[in-house]
């Protein structure tokens, strides 16, 4: 039995849908989803009907294109839908096919290895990704400063928070909570779509977007929450690290343009190679 991770599906590119449709089964396997796979509930819904039949079990988390509010839903109750509301929508698209979201019960993984969940998160972002010289407050403006303006500051609202940041902060209080309440002899898969360390934040082509990228109030949480392996996306870019033996794994598929040649689609979280894994 096999954990696979996978984010940044973008299936409003015709392309990434062709791959989503084409996408290899593993029923025996459970699959990962962690956020950006498209800017509307339907492409979630497109996503899930696609997938989630070929997995034996299927989590998600949402990131921020999830969390958009496209100009052209004005009106239409659920496309129109802005902040927590949205993401509402998101979370019942998922639980009427059976998919675990964040705000469901934390999930045993039933393969060999000690006591583990699955942790799928919703913790945005708080613009505290950025030099130590810089203020937080003057963040977005630091990021302006090289040309660089994350549509989220457009179409991702907060509502009924009063900020990004607020809706952040909630998020990591509530799920601190939930994780503080693991006995301690459990250990953790966390997943979220933002890089939980801002030293995982780096953009070599845009590097001062790290302002859209995570909060520091996470830096510790792979050591806290004993995690076996951290999976995260966003970045679109592919790759396996370790800080503190963790694995951090990072499971875009990204753009058309972004993807290597012959690089697998899906990332093998669990067994890892020295736990007899493939």
């Amino acid at each position: 039995m096999k954990l696979f991770a996978i984010s940044d599906l973008h299936v409003r590119h015709p392309s990434n849908r062709r791959t989503v449709e084409e996408l290899e089964g593993h029923r025996d396997d459970w699959l990962i989803l962690a956020g950006d796979i498209g800017e509307e509930v339907s492409d979630l819904e497109f996503v899930l009907d696609t997938l989630a039949s070929r997995f034996a079990r299927t989590f998600w988390v949402p990131g921020n294109h999830e969390l958009w509010t496209l100009p052209s839903g004005a009106g239409d109750p659920v496309r129109g839908a802005r902040g927590e509301a949205k993401y509402a929508a998101l979370v019942a698209a998922c639980r009427s096919r059976g998919v675990v979201t964040p705000e469901d019960p934390y999930v045993r993984w039933p393969g060999e290895g000690p006591p583990t969940v699955i942790v799928p998160m919703h913790l945005l972002y708080d613009y505290t990704f950025h030099p130590d010289d810089v203020r937080t407050e003057n963040a977005v403006a630091w990021a302006m400063e090289s040309g660089v303006l994350c549509v989220d500051e457009q179409l991702l609202h907060p509502d009924p928070h009063p900020s990004r940041q607020d809706w952040c902060r909630s998020r990591v209080a509530t799920t601190r909570a939930r994780l503080d309440a693991l006995p301690e002899d459990v250990q953790t898969i966390l997943v979220n779509h933002f890089p939980l360390r801002r030293a995982h934040a780096r953009l070599p082509l845009v590097p001062r977007f790290s302002v859209w990228c995570g909060t520091r109030a996470t830096d510790d949480w792979h050591l806290r929450y004993r995690a076996r392996a951290v999976v995260y996306g966003h970045l679109h870019i592919a790759r396996t690290h370790f800080d503190d033996g963790v694995p951090f794994e990072e499971v875009s598929l990204g753009y058309p343009h972004q993807r290597r040649p012959g690089r697998p689609f899906l990332r093998q979280v669990l067994p890892r190679p020295e736990e007899g894994g493939a």
